[in-house]
């Protein structure tokens, strides 16, 4: 899940400066998760902004603001609508994704943090860096690029203490994690295995996946 937090309201009115007329862009899945981008987020939104002088004059939660597609036919309701604005609700795909659906300002209202796992309602974790390059076939189900302050793929640092990572203590240390882990599966063999390091240089921004080509 995309885990986005709410921007401060006074850099969201910031960028609104000028505009009367505002759209509002919800996502029916991760901000909706987030409550940052559902129903409730989009009406305390709504109030919010026509306290302070805006006219919501249109609403829309597609159910996942990441499709182009979905996307642009929910974008059909702001048409006939005198729009100044729109406020996307969403990630900072989402936000990209409408903009490329109308032509009108599109200001997001949330910040993108991390890929995480939704360890209960309304705490998340991070768990994926999206490296392009996944590891965690041999470190026990661990991410070490995300879990180690330093990014890590083979061992620790050696600055841990009691099992603390010393970036920051809060965490405990990802290589005693994934040492723990493959012990308790019986594949700690995998430990001395040897990860070539992250060549972040090898790729080229911004990727594309295709599962139509070559077919």
């Amino acid at each position: 899940m995309i885990i986005t937090q709410k921007k401060p309201i006074e850099e969201l009115m910031a960028m609104l400066e000028g505009a009367t007329k505002v759209g509002l862009v919800g996502c029916g899945n991760c901000a909706t998760a987030c409550q940052t981008g559902g129903e409730k987020d989009l009406a305390e939104m709504k109030e919010y902004l026509e306290a302070n002088g805006k006219q919501v004059v249109g609403t829309a939660i597609p159910d996942e603001c990441c499709q182009k597609l979905l996307v642009k036919k929910e974008m059909k309701a702001f048409k006939d609508l005198d729009v100044d604005a729109i406020v996307c609700m969403a990630c900072g795909d989402g936000a990209q994704t409408v903009a490329d659906n109308v032509k009108l300002p599109v200001y997001p209202s949330n910040n993108t943090m991390f890929l995480g796992q939704v360890e209960r309602v309304g705490v998340f974790n991070e768990a994926c860096r999206m490296c392009g390059d996944c590891v965690v076939g041999t470190t026990g189900g661990i991410c070490p690029i995300t879990q180690c302050a330093k990014s890590l793929v083979n061992g620790p640092c050696g600055g841990q203490k009691n099992g603390k990572c010393e970036v920051n203590p809060d965490n405990d240390c990802a290589w005693i994690k994934i040492y723990n882990r493959l012990v308790e599966l019986g594949q700690e063999d995998k430990i001395a295995v040897t990860r070539a390091d992250k060549g972040y240089a090898a790729f080229s921004y911004p990727r594309k996946i295709s599962l139509k080509e070559g077919k």
